[in-house]
């Protein structure tokens, strides 16, 4: 899995660095070709195990991952003159010493060199800051998807959490009002690497309670630093509607550090596969001559596991096909949202009427030609045409669309109408109706 340097390493822009959770390795943008000497690669290495020794999270983890990475010295495993290839195997070594997500080298000679130019905390560095804000600008601060869907289900996609201070709250006010008008949510998390936790405690302080303990976060030799909801926003809160959370094995730290939420708060329903597993929180280093290094130096406890998700991810409530959870999140918003003893008539009609296309593209019908063919004929003024394997609606101007199965008892929609028409083929009458319609137009079949 590779991602954009600048989308997904955006925790030197939160409030406190403790707030670092990041997941994935990431790849930069093309650069000219660079070879990398081997006094290169020993500096490297050399840089590398300091910041390990200095800062790692698990000081009895230290040995391990210092002799791998001088046995990988030591042994030629690192003799190559290309930065990239060299930031993978010292990856692969620092994780399998670890056994940490967070641990990782990326090869990103833009960062680095914005880095270099700060002060000695590099998360200080204005160039630093300016590169990855213009980055979240342009990906509207990882808020890249909003959507109606049928029924009034709102929808937002979260590719990572960014976090640009005085900027991104805004982006998450616009986002947040736009689905608080919805009869339910669903907020995508599928392939989110991570990013700032300023970013995920905003977006979680919109369904909780003001001024409440979301995480603790722990750091050897300093003091715990407590991450608590908001207690103003500008959207207003959404609790209270039903929720829905799609996660995949690629979704990682402050994404899974949401969804982690969501589910020990009882705030919602995960539905996809168990995420990543990588909770501790991490800071970036450059590494000349040309490279950011990913150490975890904390630890995130959360107030009613009073654990996290380091290394055994988190585990959706509903398991499913990551490609099938966007409908399945669809479906169990609409079959909740019916139950619903107080809603109202035209509403519950809407949730209805757009149950049948979600569940049919669960579920999809499989209706034979000997079953479908002689549903072929003339209704009224309107016509079904059999033709290659399908029926087809033909319009009164003779423009043809194809009918789409949605039960195996002859309801179809119509390809084309955006789930709009719904016609229903007895053999012997055509039912049709339109969702602003109260009741079908019945049209018998002729017998010529």
């Amino acid at each position: 899995m590779s991602f954009r340097i600048a989308a997904l390493s955006l925790i030197l822009l939160a409030a406190s660095p403790v707030y670092a959770q990041q997941a994935a390795p990431v790849t930069a943008a093309p650069v000219a070709a660079v070879s990398l000497t081997a006094a290169q690669r020993s500096a490297a290495i050399a840089d590398i195990t300091k910041t390990v020794t200095d800062r790692y999270v698990f000081p009895d983890r230290v040995p391990a991952i210092v002799a791998r990475l001088e046995e990988g010295l030591k042994s030629g495993r690192y003799d190559t003159d290309s930065p990239g290839a060299f930031a993978a195997r010292v990856t692969e070594d620092l994780r399998a010493a670890s056994h940490d997500r967070h641990m990782y080298l990326n090869y990103a000679p833009d960062q680095f060199a914005a880095a270099s130019a700060g002060k000695d905390d590099n998360a200080d560095s204005p160039e630093l800051q300016a590169l990855w804000a213009r980055q979240a600008k342009r990906d509207n601060h990882g808020l890249t998807e909003m959507k109606i869907l049928p029924g009034n289900v709102r929808y937002l996609r979260i590719t990572g959490f960014e976090w640009v201070e005085d900027q991104t709250g805004a982006a998450y006010d616009a986002a947040l009002r736009f689905l608080r008008d919805g009869d339910a949510v669903i907020i995508d998390l599928r392939d989110n690497g991570g990013g700032s936790h300023a970013a995920v405690r905003y977006l979680l302080s919109h369904f909780m309670n003001s001024d409440q303990l979301d995480i603790t976060f722990l750091e050897t030799g300093k003091d715990p630093i407590q991450s608590r909801t908001l207690e103003y926003l500008p959207a207003g809160r959404l609790k209270g509607k039903p929720l829905f959370v799609l996660i995949n094995n690629r979704v990682g730290s402050g994404a899974e550090a949401f969804a982690y939420d969501v589910q020990q708060f009882h705030l919602g329903t995960l539905i996809g596969a168990t995420t990543a597993g990588a909770a501790n929180n991490n800071s970036f280093s450059p590494v000349a001559p040309g490279f950011m290094l990913s150490c975890s130096y904390g630890r995130p406890v959360h107030p009613v596991s009073k654990s996290n998700w380091e290394g055994v991810g988190v585990a959706p409530d509903v398991a499913a096909d990551p490609a099938q959870a966007l409908d399945l999140a669809q479906s169990l918003a609409l079959a909740e949202l019916i139950e619903r003893s107080d809603a109202d008539g035209a509403d519950r009609a809407d949730w209805a009427w757009a149950r049948p296309a979600i569940e049919a593209r669960l579920h999809p019908p499989v209706l034979s030609s000997d079953r479908l063919r002689p549903l072929a004929g003339q209704y009224g003024a309107q016509r079904v045409l059999w033709r290659d394997g399908a029926l087809y609606y033909v319009r009164r101007n003779g423009q043809a669309a194809r009918l789409i199965p949605l039960s195996a008892d002859g309801l179809f929609s119509v390809d084309g109408y955006d789930d709009h028409l719904h016609i229903r083929l007895t053999g012997d009458a055509m039912e049709m109706q339109w969702n602003d319609e109260p009741a079908p137009t019945r049209l018998l079949r002729s017998k010529t």
